[in-house]
């Protein structure tokens, strides 16, 4: 229950990354896996470019279960995504208007609101988030 960054994070390629999310209070730890290839998750993440995944919405909105809130429009998705005030290392960032410009909504890993404005809405899940590569 600690935040950690193994050695892997550096130096290990892969060719698919499996993301877990589990809810405090919960009984169980949500995955889903993508496909990407990379040299190393730092590698993958470190320049700050936006990198695309093809993972639809429904399957992001698995990791939180029953308690999501992602807002219907932009769903701009994968590393380094970034959406107005938004950005996720890892994620999909969601807007009730039809663009990519104002983004209120995320679910993802390494997520912050670069205005600090606090845009996100009424709901704001803390989860303990897992990253595997293979």
């Amino acid at each position: 229950m600690q935040e950690t960054k193994l050695p892997t994070y550096w130096d290990t390629s892969f060719s698919k990354v499996c993301l877990g999310m589990k809810i405090p209070g919960k009984k169980t730890t949500n995955f889903i896996s993508i496909n990407k290839k990379a040299d190393s998750l730092y590698s993958l993440i470190s320049d700050g470019q936006f990198s695309s995944t093809s993972v639809d919405r429904d399957t992001w909105k698995a990791l939180l279960g029953s308690i999501d809130n992602l807002q219907s429009h932009c769903n701009r998705e994968g590393f380094n995504a970034y959406c107005g005030g938004l950005k996720a290392r890892i994620g999909i960032l969601g807007n009730n208007e039809n663009d990519c410009n104002t983004c209120d909504s995320f679910i993802g890993f390494g997520t912050k609101d670069v205005t600090n404005s606090g845009p996100c809405g009424d709901r704001h899940t803390r989860v303990v988030g897992y990253i595997l590569i293979q």
